[in-house]
């Protein structure tokens, strides 16, 4: 089974220009599509800064300030994980990690690239951010298509 991971390379927000800058890539926040609804939105997992944590949303996704990558993953299982730890809050500690790996992460809650690391399968999700998601996932699966598709 496959799903969708989106890459956000917009450069909008100051966040996204700083967090673009430090981590030396294209990318500053990640989210895994699980579906689309009959509006046509994309059903987006992950957590986020802005949204104070793990979420669900529906989203557009405007090609021109996304990446998306298509890679080997189950639906149902990202469903559970997401059912397990909504409303969980955004990991801070694990962010700020970047700098500073030492400071490690809390086991409690959750940044975008480690939510959609754990919703695939992938263990250890917090060493993960957004641009070392991409390079990982981009190698496992050389193929995979760049264009913006529900």
């Amino acid at each position: 089974m496959t799903l969708q991971v989106a890459f956000y390379k917009g450069r909008t927000r100051l966040y996204d220009k700083v967090t673009q800058w430090w981590l030396k890539g294209s990318y500053s926040h990640c989210e895994l599509i699980l579906g689309q609804d009959p509006q046509g939105l994309l059903i987006c997992a992950s957590s986020s800064a802005r949204d104070g944590g793990v979420r669900i949303k529906h989203m557009q996704l405007n090609p021109d300030r996304w990446d998306v990558i298509t890679v080997q993953g189950d639906v149902y299982d990202a469903w559970h994980w997401m059912a397990l730890h909504a409303d969980e809050g955004y990991d801070w500690l694990g962010f700020f990690g970047f700098i500073a790996r030492a400071l490690g992460h809390d086991p409690k809650r959750w940044f975008c690239s480690e939510a959609v690391a754990e919703m695939l399968g992938i263990p250890e999700g917090w060493r993960f951010d957004p641009c070392s998601l991409h390079a990982v996932l981009s190698r496992e699966y050389p193929g995979a298509g760049r264009a913006v598709t529900p």
